[in-house]
C-alpha cells in the first residue's frame, strides 16, 4: 500500500504546483492589466494637458489663426475618446466627463464669435483628470 500512495502523493503535487502557477499568473496578469490602464490614462492625461496648452495658447492668437482652437479642442476631444475606451474607473469617467462638457463650452463660444472664451473650466478639469489618472 505505501508504495501505491507515492505516485498518488506525485500527482497531487505536480496538480498543486500547476494550480498555483495558474493563479499565480493570473493574478500578475490582472495586475499588469491594471498597470496598463493607468499608464494609457496617465499618458492620455498627459497628452490632453499638452492640447489644453495648445487651446491657450490658439485662443490667445485666435486673430491670427482661429481654426487652432478647432484644431486643440478636436485633439482633447480625441483624447477624452481614448481614455473613456480604456478605463471603467468612475472617477475617470467622471473626469472625462466634466472635461468634455468644458470643452464642449469652449466649442459653442467660438461658435458663437467668442473671440477670446475662457478656458478656465478646461483647464481646471483637465487637472482634475491628471489627478484622478495619477491617484
Amino acid at each position: 500500500m505505501p508504495a501505491s500512495r507515492r505516485p498518488h502523493r506525485g500527482r497531487i503535487a505536480v496538480v498543486t504546483a500547476t494550480v498555483a502557477a495558474v493563479v499565480l499568473t493570473a493574478g500578475l496578469t490582472t495586475g499588469c492589466d491594471a498597470v496598463d490602464k493607468a499608464l494609457d490614462c496617465v499618458q492620455t492625461a498627459d497628452a490632453v494637458a499638452d492640447s489644453v496648452t495648445d487651446l491657450r495658447q490658439a485662443v490667445e492668437n485666435a486673430a491670427n489663426d482661429p481654426s487652432r482652437a478647432d484644431a486643440s479642442l478636436d485633439s482633447i476631444e480625441k483624447n477624452l475618446r481614448e481614455i473613456g475606451d480604456k478605463t471603467d474607473d468612475a472617477d475617470v469617467d467622471k473626469a472625462v466627463d466634466d472635461l468634455g462638457k468644458a470643452v464642449d463650452n469652449v466649442r459653442t463660444a467660438i461658435r458663437d464669435g467668442d473671440a477670446t472664451p475662457d478656458v478656465g473650466p478646461v483647464t481646471d478639469a483637465a487637472g482634475e483628470l491628471t489627478k484622478v489618472c495619477t491617484s
